[in-house]
């Protein structure tokens, strides 16, 4: 089977999206990301219609890609003027990329409606235009812009816009869905067409008609279209890390780099590099300032993640029991939930994850679930709180070793009618037999708690600089109960090499974010005293409980 080729637009159909902008230096990083990855085109931009764009062109010539063509967007000749004079082909050029794509309409609507031209004068447009760009021996990428609507409203001028390209020396005729409202079973019937028509107006053609397909997904139907296409004999593939477009978007290339490696047999980028495929989305997103969408399929966070008792319980034995392929293959992990939904399965999985001996202690993994379904039938939700699942597991299992105790704090806060709120916070804990006392303001009670920790644990535990505090949210558990209703807060937190997340319940908001808080900092502790341990020490702590054998029922 003939390979396909990715064509990335990331960077310019991507940017489109609604929120979504990068520097010409973001582009450029995102450009080789996208090189390593194995991608064989990489738009970077339309050189007309912005400075940013001629940047990132201009940064791109200094730079080596290995895999790449990076290619220049833009459109057709202005009417009524030569292709020599179109200052938008003119820039292209000077881009100096090696690949150019151009866009033309293909819809009797937008020539005569939107643009105020004639039918001839666009096929004329088209042909100037390719054979332009091929006299300036550039590899000329023709969107058939609107095609399939195009095709639909009147099929003998949407393929006469085709054949002028073609004429003119095309190397890839790409057929866009741009409004997004195509069927996959239409997608696929109207290529084939496509290729048959092509090949009775040019029986004798030197070189094969080459396909490609782009498409919108407004429909919620943008990999599947892109799939029919290259079932149809489409051999390249446009589209988007994560999907980002305009509207609804563009296809998801993490969706689509897989279905075509590993589920069609058409190899699209190498073997090994598939695997970078997650850290490539993740990437796109923090660039963009984007939180990446859990579910998303093949990279998501929640793409091989199982909540269920007996979807775990049969993943222990045989992961293929729910998962359609392995997760590594795309970069990815599996990961299993904690939840009122949980079985002794999820426990004693997560158990072994993350180092805790459930049978250390003889403590019966049935009575942990019991435990789990009141705690979070009370508010708690652990299927978002890793941290403080693992510290409630070391509870359990009388393993956990406090790296502080509380002893007291106190936080007031001062409003008047000059001046917002301030904060300030004091705190009093125990580090073994030693005691700290120490003060601090804050943006609001919870900075204030967490400054003044912060301080009072320094003088033990210098690697808390390194520990950031990135999200805070604040749920209300039941609201019946109005201003005195329980609520939920969670904390994300990280450090150069991890994320983990926490949790506290309590109807006091104070109180809630207090527990929230600790647990994050026991977290963090007890993963730097566990990194100081001897090899000896670390091999006693690491040694996992054989699954196998299930503690006692």
């Amino acid at each position: 089977m003939e390979p396909i080729l990715i064509y990335d637009t990331t960077l310019r159909d991507g940017t489109q999206g609604e929120n979504i902008t990068f520097t010409a230096d973001e582009k450029i990083k995102i450009a080789k990301r996208l090189d390593d990855l194995g991608v064989q085109y990489i738009e970077g931009g339309w050189p007309g219609s912005n400075p940013r764009d001629m940047r990132f062109f201009d940064l791109a010539k200094r730079k080596c890609f290995t895999t790449a063509r990076i290619t220049a967007f833009g459109s057709t000749r202005k009417p009524g003027i030569k292709a020599a004079d179109d200052p938008n082909l003119k820039a292209i050029l000077d881009s100096g990329t090696p690949a150019a794509a151009i866009f033309g309409k293909s819809w009797t609507l937008h020539v005569t409606s939107v643009m105020d031209n004639t039918l001839a004068e666009n096929l004329a447009m088209i042909a100037d235009s390719v054979a332009f760009l091929k006299a300036n021996e550039r590899e000329v990428i023709y969107d058939a812009e609107h095609f399939f609507d195009g095709f639909k409203d009147d099929p003998d001028y949407a393929l006469n816009t085709l054949f002028a390209a073609h004429a003119a020396g095309a190397d890839f005729i790409v057929l866009c869905d741009t409004n997004g409202g195509t069927l996959p079973h239409e997608v696929k019937s109207i290529i084939e067409t496509v290729k048959e028509k092509m090949g009775v107006r040019f029986p004798d053609q030197d070189t094969p008609l080459k396909l490609g397909i782009h498409t919108h997904n407004d429909c919620g139907m943008a990999e599947a279209n892109s799939i029919a296409a290259v079932n149809g004999g489409a051999v390249m593939v446009h589209g988007t890390i994560n999907g980002y477009g305009e509207r609804c978007g563009n296809a998801d290339l993490t969706t689509i780099i897989p279905v075509l490696c590993s589920k069609m047999d058409r190899p699209c980028i190498p073997a090994e590099k598939l695997s970078g495929l997650k850290s490539i989305s993740r990437y796109v997103s923090e660039t963009a300032n984007i939180v990446p969408l859990n579910t998303r399929p093949f990279v998501g966070r929640s793409a091989f993640t199982h909540k269920g008792g007996i979807h775990v319980s049969a993943i222990m034995k045989n992961p293929r029991a729910y998962e359609h392929m392995e997760p590594e293959m795309v970069g990815n992990q599996r990961r299993v939930l904690m939840s009122d939904l949980a079985g002794k399965s999820n426990v004693e999985y997560k158990a072994k994850e993350m180092g805790v001996d459930l049978c250390a202690n003889g403590c019966d993994s049935k009575a942990i679930v019991a435990a789990i379904k009141q705690m979070e039938d009370e508010g708690y939700q652990f299927d978002v709180a890793d941290g403080s699942f693992q510290i409630m597991l070391e509870k359990f299992t009388e393993q956990f070793k406090p790296l502080f105790d509380l002893e007291s704090f106190r936080v007031t806060i001062e409003k008047d009618k000059e001046f917002p709120c301030s904060a300030h916070a004091t705190i009093k804990v125990s580090v073994g037999d030693s005691h700290e006392i120490t003060a601090a303001e804050g943006l609001g009670p919870v900075s204030a708690l967490d400054n003044a920790l912060r301080k009072a644990l320094a003088n033990f535990y210098p690697d808390l600089d390194t520990m950031k505090l990135v999200d805070f949210k604040v749920r209300v558990v039941d609201g019946r109960d109005g201003t005195a209703a329980k609520v939920r807060v969670f904390i994300e937190s990280r450090d150069q090499d991890q994320i983990w997340s926490t949790i506290g319940v309590s109807e006091d908001i104070i109180e809630a974010s207090w527990q929230a808080l600790a647990d994050s900092f026991q977290f963090k502790l007890a993963k730097e005293a566990k990194k100081k341990m001897s090899p000896s020490d670390m091999a006693s702590v690491d040694a996992k409980p054989d699954l196998s054998m299930s503690c006692s029922a």
